[in-house]
């Protein structure tokens, strides 16, 4: 069990530094979302295509915009996380319980 979770370390490592040496290649490559990308999109197809829909509110600065994301994605996870351990807690609960019965 040991050796499993020290390949899946490994592999997490070395995908990160991976993904780290491709995304530093690109020359004044800035990160931007799939909202920025499709906005210049359809303002390239039509010029004249005015949003019919605005935030109700905006983050005072893009680190704030990128707390919440984080945020937003640490509570998914665990949450997910949670539910995951639980169904796993609960399934060996019932097989422990098969077990013990059959006895």
């Amino acid at each position: 069990m040991k050796l499993r979770n020290g390949g899946l370390i490994v592999a997490a490592i070395i995908l990160v530094v991976v993904s780290l040496v491709i995304g530093g290649r690109r020359e004044g490559a800035e990160f931007a979302g799939a909202d920025g990308q499709a906005m210049k999109a359809v303002t390239a197809l039509h010029p004249d295509y005015q949003p019919w829909f605005s935030p109700l509110w905006q983050p005072p600065s893009r680190e704030i915009e990128s707390l919440l994301f984080a945020l937003q994605a640490a509570l998914g996870s665990g949450l997910l996380g949670y539910y995951l351990g639980l169904r796993r807690g609960q399934s060996r609960r019932n097989k422990q319980d098969r077990a013990d019965a059959g006895d």
